[in-house]
């Protein structure tokens, strides 16, 4: 039940306007919430949540696990990690030494992460809303992103083995800037 909880309080918390736009407005304590209690219960890990920058970088080799979203409300929703994070919970999902987590075991461990988080926020979204099977990958360059713009929202946590991010994209209006709105990324060498 502590699940359906959860999927409450996101719904109380996470609305949606439509108009030109499409303005996106989550409270970052919903994306905390949802990340906190994945890490927690599910692989018995605390993350510290990260006093909240204007940006968040990540280096090169980070892990990348995604979803887009479509229907009522269209987006994506971006899980970042950094390589030692993400091989220490592969290692804790599969009940096996960090030193013996391959990459390919790391990427699908990344994708479930992304699914089971992903999952949670849209339930509160506007139906219908479809999501696609996540996709993850290796980061071969620097990223660094926004933390909080219109059209996005995002939180970045902290454990002994790493950072992540985890962010939630909306797509922007028919007519509106860009595809993904005033979403900024930058990726530097």
């Amino acid at each position: 039940m502590p699940d359906m909880l959860l999927v409450c309080l996101l719904s109380e918390a996470m609305t949606t306007r439509k108009r030109s736009g499409m303005a996106i407005e989550l409270d970052e304590s919903s994306i905390i919430q949802a990340s906190s209690q994945f890490w927690e219960q599910m692989l018995a890990m605390k993350l510290d949540t990260m006093a909240t920058p204007d940006e968040f970088c990540l280096g090169a080799g980070h892990v990348l696990g995604t979803v887009n979203l479509s229907g009522a409300w269209s987006g994506r929703i971006e899980i970042r990690m950094d390589e030692g994070l993400s091989h220490q919970a592969t290692a804790t999902m599969l009940m096996q030494p960090v030193e013996a987590v391959a990459e390919a075991d790391a990427l699908d461990a990344t994708k479930e992460i992304t699914n089971m988080i992903a999952g949670v926020i849209k339930s509160s979204l506007p139906r219908p809303c479809a999501m696609t099977v996540p996709a993850s990958q290796i980061a071969h360059e620097r990223y660094c992103g926004q933390m909080r713009d219109r059209h996005s929202v995002a939180v970045a946590f902290r454990h002994d083995s790493g950072e992540i991010m985890v962010s939630v994209l909306m797509h922007a209006a028919p007519g509106a800037e860009g595809s993904w709105g005033a979403v900024e990324r930058t990726q530097a060498g």
